[in-house]
């Protein structure tokens, strides 16, 4: 059973969703940004030491709360570590007013048909209750489009909508997100194709069953309107997509009934090196801007 004071948050408080979901591919490239090369570590569990502490760092900054940040999306070694001795999913629900998602993907196939679709995810039930058990509210997917292929497009929201049955059935609300890359060279026709195939996949759900939308931002302010206001739509969320933070945010402010849900847009002008008091400040001026973007549309 979704908890329906979380799902009240989701669907209707002002705010951002925060990612912080780097996984092992992109994990090396989140800690560059911060500061920190690869020189400066050994091996993949020094590495997600690294990250969980710059995590840890972000979610514990007293800017990071449910005033503006309404969920935050967890890669699952974040899902099962600890900030100030609590868990976690309990502590950002229960000290800092925040819903907490799980990054469920393990990664993407080869390109094919202009798309990489999910690996296969044999443990996929299982991570589902773990997440159930930790206090998940919801899950989150990425696949990419590089190109407007129908073919792959149609392929790659079929799959994520089949998986997405799969998570509703363990009571946890799913995330879709097909990244249409930004610097694709067929961008707006790849979103048009995607635009369609979403909504044909949204009208084939059982009544009362809902999902959330995870999209790159639009080459058409609005483009996704009829998305926003589907009726089997909580929210659509956007990503930044490698947009910088100033850019990101201009692309959002024009989106009507869209929010954030970005990741390196967040993160963008945190330092390993700063102080704590200068940390929390940067990271404060980046949520203010973020939720500005969110909830005063153009």
């Amino acid at each position: 059973m979704v908890d329906a004071t979380m799902l009240n948050k989701i669907s209707q408080a002002p705010g951002f969703i925060a990612a912080l979901d780097q996984s092992g591919g992109s994990t090396p490239g989140a800690l560059r940004l911060y500061g920190v090369s690869e020189t400066d570590y050994q091996g993949d569990d020094e590495m997600f030491r690294l990250v969980h502490a710059m995590r840890v760092r972000i979610m514990s900054a007293p800017a990071f709360s449910g005033d503006k940040i309404i969920g935050a999306i967890l890669f699952e070694r974040t899902m099962d570590g600890d900030v100030e001795g609590q868990p976690v999913p309990s502590y950002l629900w229960e000290k800092r007013g925040v819903v907490p998602f799980l990054k469920i993907d393990k990664g993407l196939m080869a390109e094919e048909n202009g798309v990489q679709l999910l690996k296969p995810m044999p443990d996929l039930d299982a991570l589902l209750a773990r997440g159930l058990e930790k206090g998940m509210f919801g899950t989150k997917m990425r696949s990419v489009i590089a190109h407007a292929d129908k073919t792959g497009i149609a392929a790659v929201v079929k799959q994520q909508f089949e998986v997405a049955r799969q998570i509703l059935d363990r009571g946890l609300i799913p995330i879709i997100e097909p990244e249409v890359l930004i610097k694709s060279p067929t961008k707006e026709e790849a979103e048009t194709i995607l635009r369609d195939e979403i909504a044909q996949q949204l009208d084939k759900l059982p009544a009362g069953e809902r999902v959330m939308l995870k999209l790159t931002l639009p080459t058409v302010a609005d483009f996704y309107a009829p998305l926003v206001s589907h009726p089997s739509v909580i929210r659509l969320v956007a990503l930044s997509g490698g947009y910088t933070t100033d850019d990101a945010c201009e692309k959002l402010s024009h989106n009507r009934g869209i929010i954030a849900s970005f990741s390196r847009a967040l993160a963008e002008n945190l330092r390993v090196t700063m102080s704590d008091a200068e940390f929390n400040e940067s990271l404060a001026g980046t949520i203010d801007q973020i939720y500005a973007a969110s909830v005063n549309k153009a």
